[in-house]
Parts: C-alpha cells; sequence; structure tokens
C-alpha cells in the first residue's frame, strides 16, 4: 500500500486529496497547523477506510518546519510515494500598503517550504526510480497579477519549477505534475481578505474535488500541467499570446482595483 504527503491538509483542496486518495487505499501523512482539524479527518478517514494516516501538526512559515515534517517520517519508517506540496495562501490588496511580514510568509510557504520537501523527497524518489509529486499552482501563475501581486509570482515560481522538474525527472521514473486551478470552492478569498466583490466575481466556480480528479487523471497520463476549470481557464492562461504584456496587466489591475 502506497502513502502520501498532503501538506494543506485540513481543508480545501489538500483536504480532498485526502478524501480521494484515502478511498482508493492509499495511507497519509496529513500535515497542516491545526491538529484538531487533522485528527478529525484522521480519524474519520482510517475508520471509512481502514488506512494509516498519520498527523503533523506544523505551521510551515515557521523555521525549521520541514526538517521537523521529514525527521518525523524518516524516524517512523514511512516511505512517501506522492508528495503534494498544497499548503499555500494569499494577500489582496496594494503591495506598498499590505504587511510586509505577511508577503514575506506567503514565499516561506508557497514557494521554500514546497522546495526545500521536494528536495528532501525527490532524491529518495529517484534512488528508488518510484514516485509522484503533485505542487498546486494556479492559472494567477500565467501572467502578473496586480493587487495580488506576491501571490501570483508565486505561483509562477511553482509551475515554471515543476515543469522543469518533470523534464529532469522522465528518465528516472519519478512523475512530476503541477496543477493550476482557477477559483474554487475554499477558504482562499476570505484569507485573502478579497473584496466580496471581487471573490464573486466568477460564475464558474470548481470544487475541490474536481481539481483534485483532474490532477490525479493528469499524473496518471504522466503530462507536466494541467489547468483545471475548464475553456474558461484554459482561455485566460493563454491570454498573454494574444495581448501585449503592458495592456493585459494593466486590464487586470483595473479590474482588481476597481473591485
Amino acid at each position: 500500500m502506497s502513502t502520501a504527503l498532503i501538506t494543506g491538509a485540513s481543508g480545501g483542496i489538500g483536504k480532498a486529496f485526502a478524501e480521494e486518495l484515502a478511498a482508493r487505499k492509499t495511507n497519509l501523512v496529513l500535515v497542516a497547523r491545526s491538529s484538531e482539524k487533522l485528527n478529525q479527518i484522521a480519524t474519520r478517514l482510517q475508520h471509512k477506510h481502514q488506512i494509516k494516516i498519520e498527523v503533523i501538526a506544523k505551521d510551515l512559515t515557521e523555521n525549521n518546519a520541514t526538517n521537523e515534517v521529514f525527521d518525523v517520517i524518516q524516524n517512523k519508517g514511512l516511505t512517501i510515494d506522492l508528495l503534494i506540496n498544497n499548503a499555500g495562501f494569499g494577500d489582496y490588496g496594494d503591495f506598498a500598503e499590505r504587511d510586509g511580514e505577511r508577503q514575506l510568509k506567503m514565499i516561506q510557504l508557497n514557494i521554500m517550504a514546497l522546495v526545500d520537501l521536494t528536495h528532501k523527497f525527490l532524491p529518495l524518489m529517484r534512488q528508488r526510480r518510484s514516485g509522484n509529486i503533485i505542487n498546486v499552482s494556479s492559472i494567477a501563475g500565467f501572467q502578473p497579477m496586480p493587487y495580488i501581486s506576491i501571490y501570483a509570482a508565486t505561483k509562477a515560481f511553482v509551475l515554471s519549477f515543476s515543469e522543469a522538474l518533470w523534464a529532469e525527472n522522465r528518465d528516472y521514473g519519478v512523475k512530476v505534475l503541477v496543477v493550476c486551478p482557477g477559483p474554487t470552492e475554499t477558504d482562499f478569498f476570505t484569507e485573502a481578505k478579497f473584496p466580496e466583490t471581487l471573490a464573486g466575481a466568477n460564475n464558474k466556480i470548481a470544487t475541490p474535488e474536481e481539481v483534485v480528479h483532474d490532477a490525479l487523471q493528469g499524473l496518471e497520463k504522466g503530462v507536466s500541467t494541467v489547468v483545471s476549470g475548464g475553456l474558461g481557464n484554459q482561455l485566460i492562461v493563454n491570454m498573454h499570446r494574444f495581448l501585449p504584456r503592458e495592456s493585459l496587466v494593466s486590464a487586470i489591475a483595473k479590474q482588481f482595483k476597481n473591485g
């Protein structure tokens, strides 16, 4: 029986990954800040699917957090067959006016924790010539996004980084996939403090389960990138091919500022 490590597993897309993988009889290691939420999920899924679940309550923005997660897994003798780097958050507003510490924590979680966990588990997968990594990016990663500038930039990093790793690791039997959802039914907009007019502006909001379905289907096919959410999101991620960059960014700035 294989084992998956999921960060940001206490809600949203991370929780949906846990639900689906548990149904597939995959053992789980669940990582998030809230031990209460993780334990509730673990108890329910263990009872329902008769699988093994380890809970690691850890804030991945803290110093040494990824080392501590890795050490727990090594000490328990667990082999991670699927790493899902899902943890992340956004922040809406004019960069110059936002809290600087929060911006740095966003970079720490969205980029540095993801890179570090990948660097810890990828060599072990290559040694076994078997393993899978799913990194969660966003359609925001395909172009600059005024008023969520740091978030979009971190997701652009995840997109580029993941696609490069896909190419580097194909000959080692390791699959790397980046999934790029659009607006999804999670707490993202609330946590990022989006205005209600913007949070509800997109009529096509995917469920976390739809994102997970698309991601796992893409992983099985061995593709590098999945844009989840249908034709509308495909059009969004390709707009930069047809519009001058300045025009595109100016239009996004106007839409987001007036929201």
